[in-house]
């Protein structure tokens, strides 16, 4: 098996992270994938072309169906050395109280989408992110491992 780098890992569109990583590499699969199964109910119902919000509103709404533990717009302060700093980031999603699931409603994911989850990871020091893209004919997602 080989190693990939950590730039790999967070160009990785789509792949069976098994096939790369161990469970300790690659942690909490089962809820990942269960997140990832639920955006593609969202877009099998409501297909492509409405806004984010509409998208957020129905992960919402399944995330509660399944008593999944989750929190909206969650607030992620930046700690440097022994303070908080003024800015913050809004998370779409913390679900689990360790998995960050952005959603998107465009064509195409760009650096900057994949960019705002890994400073996301950074400032929670949680190991994993998901970004959704409800912008396509099918629904794009990317695993991002810290």
């Amino acid at each position: 098996m080989n190693r990939m780098t950590e730039e790999e890992k967070v160009l990785m569109w789509e792949e069976p992270l098994e096939n790369y990583f161990s469970k300790e590499e690659y942690p909490f699969q089962k809820e990942t994938y269960e997140l990832i199964g639920i955006c593609m109910e969202v877009h099998r119902v409501l297909g492509r072309g409405f806004a984010e919000v509409v998208y957020k509103d129905a992960i919402e709404f399944e995330l509660q169906q399944r008593k999944i533990n989750y929190e909206r717009e969650k607030n992620l302060s930046i700690h440097y050395k022994e303070i908080i700093l003024q800015r913050s980031f809004n998370a779409d999603f913390l679900v689990y109280e360790k998995i960050i699931l952005e959603a998107k409603a465009k064509s195409g994911v760009v650096e900057d989408d994949i960019g705002q989850i890994v400073n996301y990871l950074s400032a929670t020091k949680l190991k994993i992110g998901l970004l959704v893209n409800f912008g396509e004919d099918s629904l794009k997602f990317k695993r991002i491992i810290r």
